[in-house]
């Protein structure tokens, strides 16, 4: 199987783990922005997690240096339209990339324009590329739950224009989705879809309180559902997806090693597993990186390639007419 000409559709995928190393670079030299080295392979060493990576906060470390780079519109928009040229070129036809907008407002711009100049980066790109997309505002889990609710209402005016769901990210505690029932559940009633991270550090009931008490319709990594029976059954019953980043998962020590992965047991077992990147740049890889892997290592078949792609058409976030569109690529 050819993975950089099949057809692909990526979940979860964050904005600010996607960025070039060539554009940090080019834009901290034009903006005087101090960076570790204006060298591109040693930039690749600041910006690369590595695999022995000793934890998800330890993952999480590589992504302020990017954020130092996207403080403006113009940054905003130019890092959105890279990562979708990114992914057209190796046949990915749709693609819901996820970012906190609070993270963006350091020097100034308003929630509504860091929002704005982000749809208008992947707008540019589905007018140039072959490539569809949605986008998902993410609130960061050590933030209180009235910056959440700040999220919520500015991103409201954008949805059906690009923005399609909600999620939280960052660091994983127990408990984390007690705080947030309040946010979640107006940016239900405003409309929003919702896609939680949680069960990637080793605590698989905070997916079945992402999936109970927020609504969750798809789980970011949601690998210790194998601990927690009730979550497990949870997801199963309910058809819940799960967004799995093979890569990632290694680098944050959610699985020990690749043979380790759940996944294809979840995947016999008819849990819905959809496969993603997470963070382009910081796991250093791309969606036919991780189908590749995936499917040498589990020695899935071309009906498990079907089954994946269609559970991610039937899961993304998109009209109903571009999903019959995206069937169209495996039928």
């Amino acid at each position: 199987m050819n993975y950089s000409t099949m057809p692909k559709i990526e979940l979860h995928c964050h904005l600010d783990g996607s960025v070039r190393p060539e554009t940090i670079i080019d834009i901290a030299k034009r903006e005087g922005i101090h960076i570790p080295s204006f060298d591109i392979e040693e930039m690749k060493e600041e910006l690369i997690a590595p695999l022995d990576c000793e934890s998800l906060d330890e993952y999480l470390e590589k992504f302020s240096i990017p954020n130092a780079v996207m403080q403006s519109k113009e940054n905003l928009k130019r890092i959105t339209f890279e990562l979708y040229e990114d992914a057209a070129k190796e046949n990915v036809k749709y693609m819901e990339v996820r970012f906190a907008p609070l993270l963006h407002t350091q020097k100034g711009l308003s929630v509504k324009e860091i929002i704005g100049s982000v749809i208008e980066g992947m707008k540019e790109a589905e007018e140039q590329f072959d490539i569809k997309g949605n986008i998902i505002l993410s609130c960061m889990r050590m933030m209180s739950a009235e910056r959440a609710f700040e999220v919520v209402e500015q991103g409201k005016s954008f949805l059906g224009k690009g923005v399609v769901a909600i999620d939280l990210c960052a660091s994983e505690e127990e408990g984390f989705c007690g705080k947030f029932i309040e946010p979640i559940a107006l940016a239900r009633e405003y409309g929003y879809r919702v896609t939680i991270h949680a069960g990637e550090t080793g605590i698989g009931r905070n997916v079945l309180e992402a999936a109970e008490w927020l609504g969750a319709e798809r789980i970011g990594h949601g690998v210790y559902i194998t601990d927690c029976p009730e979550a497990y059954q949870v997801v199963k019953e309910k058809q819940i997806v799960l967004e799995i980043c093979p890569t990632s998962n290694v680098q944050t020590k959610a699985v020990k090693e690749f043979r380790d992965h759940p996944l294809y047991n979840f995947h016999r077992d008819g849990i819905k597993i959809t496969i993603n990147t997470d963070n382009r740049t910081v796991s250093d890889t791309t969606m036919a990186k991780e189908c590749e892997l995936v499917w040498n290592e589990f020695a899935m078949s071309d009906e498990d390639y079907r089954e994946i792609y269609m559970n991610s058409v039937e899961a993304c976030f998109a009209s109903d007419e571009v999903k019959e569109g995206l069937k169209k690529y495996v039928l």
